[in-house]
């Protein structure tokens, strides 16, 4: 899973507004080789408490629907690839509770996913860090590569 520089700013600037709470939201993306995906957008909630972050799917749907949309409802190449949240006090591993919902989603065939991707960011000083993990229909789940491409400082 590729992160680029302009959606790394995004979520710093998430983050730092956010402070000691968590945030998160939604990852769209690209599919560009065999497993190998590039996050070209994502949704901001507003910010939860300091040790949870609660899903909420206002406006997710209309947001996924309209960048589907504007790649041509092209669903093979362009479409809802996860969840992200942050972490500002912990480490970028998933919880047991991030686990729990993300396999729930995986393995909820209305959802109809092959896959499902949770990121998980902090800010280390200045320095974005993070995590990747996919969740599969048949409730596994694996540690991924996660790129945060050069050029975001």
């Amino acid at each position: 899973m590729t992160v680029p520089p302009d959606v790394q700013a995004t979520v710093v600037m998430a983050l730092k507004r956010a402070g000691s709470r968590e945030c998160g939201g939604v990852l769209m993306g690209e599919h560009v080789g065999q497993n190998h995906f590039v996050v070209r957008r994502l949704t901001v909630q507003r910010p939860g408490a300091i040790a949870a972050f609660v899903r909420s799917l206002g406006g997710v749907v209309q947001a996924i629907k309209a960048y589907c949309r504007s790649n041509g409802n092209d669903y093979t190449r362009f479409n809802y690839l996860g969840e992200w949240h942050s972490h500002p006090l912990f480490s970028v591993q998933p919880s047991s509770k991030d686990h729990a919902t993300m396999r729930e989603l995986a393995t909820d065939r209305s959802v109809g996913g092959n896959f499902l991707v949770l990121l998980v960011f902090r800010l280390q000083g200045q320095r974005l860090e993070g995590s990747a993990h996919t969740y599969l229909p048949d409730g596994s789940a694996h540690p991924s590569n996660l790129d945060l491409d050069e050029g975001f400082e």
